[in-house]
């Protein structure tokens, strides 16, 4: 009985390792194919670390995608872009050529219509496309975000004060949320006498006291800032929503064409000059489209990726802060519009006054946008360069932790194929064959 049990332990203890013999085989056979991670049991630390790259690289690889498309779409962006400021840059040339008042009809009649061409090429960039999505409608995108109306409509005349004019009636209450003081409206009494209206404060000037008289103020009294008593009049509540809409259009022709006003103690009837031209309108919204980059927290303003109207063609007197009005998307592509009415008016005394300083700053306003938009775009630049070097970091770790050493594998491979032929060798020589034999 005894030796029975002894065979029967030898019996199993050979099959027992002659089985982790064959298991030591077959999962260095596995390993054939690169990878020496199937299961966790391979290796726990090394599959945990395996599984933590892993994660990793796919994070890496969104964030890649992410960047690759943003750089895409800022391209397509900054192409248009350029295109707009070298336009504008052309139009302020124009502007300046029409100021001079030896130009004839004709002359002038060449440059509005050069000049209308510039403005329709960029309301055509401004409805620029990446694939199906217009890249300057904000969240938008699918529909297009920039319309030139065919009708002329009757549109607000501004006067658009160049930077001395600013520095002089800039004060306290031309600041914060309602932004700079950069335009006033122009209005008219019966007589044909002009006043401009600064609508922060309701405060009415004579047309030369802003075109002139400040400046002997600041020679023979040695001010340089505006006071109370320079205004002509003062208008309670005024709010430029009352009467225009965020693109200058005027909302009544009829009753809300003017204003009463007392001037020198006597009602005055004023009425808001107007110029008759076609306006731009803005469908898309002020929305930032953002492609998140890297983990960790979310910066809103560092992943945005598209730029919009308003950005773009900035705001005026119509849709400011202080208008009451929401964004229009389109201020400085409708001031052009103006400034090319008064070309084909030949109006040369507003081009030389104002026309010079709504071209320039039209330009200023896209330029502005435009280096704004390249800084995001070469941040993004960097960022897939850091992408692209970790990637590879992820990768070698990966490598290191799940790849197999051929040679080695093959050296071990051997080991164990020989080791299982001397034990399937060896076991038929000192095995029974049988309980029955061996007895």
């Amino acid at each position: 009985m005894s030796i029975r049990v002894s065979s029967n332990q030898m019996v199993y203890g050979y099959q027992k390792q002659l089985n982790d013999a064959n298991t030591r085989q077959t999962s260095l056979l596995e390993q054939g194919d690169g990878s020496k991670l199937h299961r966790p049991s391979d290796d726990p630390v090394g599959y945990s670390k395996f599984m933590r790259y892993d994660t990793g690289l796919e994070e890496n690889n969104q964030y890649t995608s992410n960047v690759s498309t943003a750089i895409s779409w800022m391209k397509t962006s900054d192409a248009a872009l350029v295109n707009m400021t070298a336009i504008q840059t052309t139009f302020k040339e124009k502007t300046i050529a029409a100021a001079n008042d030896t130009n004839n009809t004709v002359d002038m009649a060449a440059i509005g219509k050069e000049m209308m061409a510039e403005i329709q090429e960029l309301v055509s960039l401004g409805n620029t496309m990446q694939g199906d999505r217009y890249v300057f409608g904000g969240q938008q995108d699918l529909k297009q975000p920039f319309t030139m109306s065919e009708e002329k409509v009757e549109r607000g005349l501004t006067k658009t004060l160049d930077s001395n004019q600013q520095a002089f009636f800039a004060t306290e209450y031309d600041s914060g949320d309602t932004g700079s003081l950069r335009q006033m409206l122009r209005l008219k009494d019966d007589n044909a006498n002009e006043y401009y209206l600064n609508t922060q404060t309701g405060k009415l000037y004579t047309a030369d006291f802003v075109e002139n008289g400040y400046k002997d103020i600041m020679v023979k009294e040695g001010r340089t800032s505006v006071k109370d008593g320079d205004e002509a009049a003062a208008v309670s509540g005024f709010k430029v929503s009352d009467y225009f809409k965020n693109t200058g259009e005027l909302k009544d022709s009829g009753a809300g064409s003017s204003i009463t006003v007392s001037i020198n103690g006597k009602d005055t009837k004023l009425t808001f000059e107007t110029v008759k031209q076609q306006i731009v309108k803005y469908t898309g919204d002020n929305k930032a489209i953002s492609m998140v980059k890297k983990n960790g927290t979310t910066e809103p303003t560092a992943d945005t990726v598209n730029v919009t109207g308003p950005q773009i063609f900035g705001s005026d007197i119509f849709d400011d802060p202080a208008s009451g009005n929401s964004y229009s998307g389109t201020a400085m592509l409708n001031e052009m519009l103006t400034v090319h009415n008064k070309v084909v008016s030949d109006d040369h005394k507003w081009l030389v006054t104002d026309g010079q300083t709504v071209s320039d700053e039209a330009h200023a306003v896209t330029v502005e946008t435009e280096t704004t938009l390249g800084s995001r775009q070469q941040l993004y630049n960097s960022v897939k360069t850091m992408l692209t070097t970790q990637n590879e970091t992820i990768t070698s770790d990966i490598t290191d932790v799940s790849s197999t050493d051929v040679a080695q594998l093959a050296v071990r491979l051997m080991q164990e194929q020989t080791i299982y032929n001397m034990s399937l060798s060896l076991g038929g020589r000192i095995l029974p064959q049988s309980l029955a034999d061996y007895l």
